[in-house]
């Protein structure tokens, strides 16, 4: 399964491109990029996402596009059964946008799930917007595979950090700002080691454009989870180290007695054994006896 899948637009500026190589790098193997050009308009026609959501089997998209009304543009989808869930548009800032090769040294291994930070108040609206709707957008972005509750502290490699600035008016959104740093440790002379922190990029600003919040009914049917409850463990039914189911059944006490066992040929005497009993002198069938 393909959990993310980024496309770009018939006019597509050389910004959005090396921003969506970026993020496709970052989400390998878990992510596929499209270079062709696709005539798509995501708010007005979503029909396109959608059938690259039910081809790719994927719940998670990144579009991008530039307009002379809108430059710089990411728009992120998510769907449910191949339908458009909600949307978003993010603006890039092409002036402060770095490349991750504009970062010279080590990086992280590829397919490991990072450690998320969100800092700004403007993501912890009571009520949803924006920013909340980004916050949960790029925590499915880059979450990974969270099929396992167990974590390996080595795994833990790198960071990425999601700031917005604080609110000042109505007017004028907060900008948001993507960094991804890597983790390393060093000796520090006590029990804890000393954590270094190294911006690894890409660095990103976005502002938030538009966005289409998900129907209600849709949502909740979205949200539903399955029920995980623990199987019911059932009386003298064990599973062994290969997964075997292993029963044991109690029986009452039986009467061997009345047994019929099966005649075996092997266990009768030959007749020439019988003969040579009966021709032999009483002497030697008293020895024998």
């Amino acid at each position: 399964m393909i959990n993310r899948v980024s496309s770009r637009g018939t006019t597509c500026s050389q910004v959005v491109q090396d921003a969506l190589t970026d993020l496709y790098s970052l989400r390998q193997p878990l992510a596929k990029k499209f270079t062709k050009k696709n005539a798509i308009h995501p708010f007005e026609d979503p029909a396109s996402l959608e059938f690259f959501s039910e081809k790719n089997d994927t719940s998670l998209l990144v579009f991008g596009s530039s307009s002379k009304k809108r430059p710089h543009t990411l728009t992120l989808a998510r769907t449910f059964a191949s339908k458009i869930l909600d949307m978003l548009e993010l603006h890039l800032d092409p002036e402060s946008y770095r490349r991750i090769s504009q970062f010279k040294g080590r990086k992280f291994a590829v397919g490991l799930r990072p450690m998320m930070l969100f800092s700004g108040t403007a993501f912890e609206s009571p009520v949803a917007n924006e920013y909340t709707m980004a916050k949960s957008m790029l925590i499915d972005l880059f979450k990974g595979d969270t099929s396992s509750d167990k974590i390996d502290v080595e795994g833990l490699q790198y960071i990425v950090s999601v700031s917005a600035d604080e609110p000042v008016g109505d007017a004028v959104k907060p900008a948001i700002h993507l960094r991804i740093y890597l983790i390393s440790t060093k000796r520090s002379g006590q029990r804890l080691p000393r954590v270094e922190v190294e911006e690894m990029g890409p660095r990103m600003d976005f502002r938030v454009g538009r966005m289409q919040e998900p129907e209600e009914a849709v949502l909740k049917e979205a949200m539903k989870q399955p029920k995980a409850g623990e199987e019911k463990t059932k009386k003298n039914v064990t599973t062994d180290t290969l997964g075997d189911k292993i029963g044991r059944i109690h029986l009452g006490r039986q009467d061997l007695s009345e047994l019929q066992t099966r005649k075996m040929k092997g266990l009768k005497r030959s007749r020439d054994l019988d003969e040579e009993i009966g021709n032999a002198p009483a002497e030697d069938k008293r020895q024998k006896k």
